[in-house]
């Protein structure tokens, strides 16, 4: 479970997050949605505890985030960011297998090999295990960091574990898009959430469990999938009308723009 507690977030007097309350439990796929600017990957990164408050404060399974060590919370959560910069060469599999350096002291022993060589099938990137990781695509680079990111998530102990994901598909076509989302939302257990920001709203209603809308560092709207999603607030948050339409043999409407 994560705890926001009138979190806030500023940074040269600029207010990227004003006081803020949310509660995060296992076993829900949560995404965060608004337009460019609105405070999503800032709230993703205090989530990550990549940055610490600077009102408020946030609870992690109900410890302070930061009394965590970076090595504690490389074994609770794990982060896919946007952007990755390497200053040496590596290949895809020395990506993936990063994953797994939280859990071992020296070398990776063949368990560690055998979750990292799972994760990298299961994202279909296999065949480019000895490639250098600079030569591949933005969406193949983007798939061997999500296996790294699974390869993270894996242990044997029941305990608390999160997924955050940082616009997760901007790289990826169609078909991985819904591979990646596929995947990631059967990580959801009652030990295990997946926080995810998108920008493609029928994503959004197709894999999360709630969504939570931002605009100018506010959370403005909570969205639970069995319900409606009002058209205002698609209008408030995003500035362009929208349309729900509806799928024939399914519950779940279409938004169109």
């Amino acid at each position: 479970m994560i705890n926001f507690f009138q979190t806030s977030y500023s940074i040269n007097k600029k207010h990227l997050l004003n006081p803020t309350d949310l509660q995060i439990d296992p076993n829900e796929f949560l995404v965060i949605m608004g337009a460019n600017g609105a405070g999503k990957s800032t709230l993703l990164k205090l989530m990550a505890g990549l940055l610490k408050p600077s009102k408020g404060k946030i609870l992690f399974d109900n410890i302070d985030l930061t009394k965590y060590t970076v090595a504690q919370l490389a074994q609770k959560r794990a982060v896919l960011s946007q952007h990755y910069q390497y200053s040496f060469p590596l290949t895809a599999k020395e990506i993936a297998m990063m994953g797994r350096y939280p859990f071992y002291d020296s070398s990776p022993t063949l368990e560690d090999e055998k979750i990292v060589s799972n994760a990298m099938e299961l994202m279909r990137v296999t065949k480019f295990a000895n490639r250098s990781y600079e030569s591949l695509s933005g969406g193949e680079a983007q798939k061997v960091q999500m296996s790294r990111v699974l390869a993270q998530m894996f242990t044997e102990k029941k305990e608390q574990k999160f997924l955050l994901l940082d616009e997760p598909v901007s790289h990826l076509d169609i078909k991985f898009q819904h591979q990646l989302l596929v995947i990631a939302k059967s990580l959801v257990n009652p030990q295990t959430a997946v926080v995810a920001v998108l920008h493609d709203i029928n994503l959004a209603l197709k894999y999360a469990d709630r969504i939570i809308f931002m605009k100018e560092g506010c959370i403005i709207y909570e969205h639970k999938i069995m319900e409606d999603l009002p058209l205002n607030i698609i209008n408030e948050v995003f500035g362009v009308e929208a349309q729900l339409v509806s799928i024939p043999n399914q519950q779940r409407k279409l938004v169109v723009f």
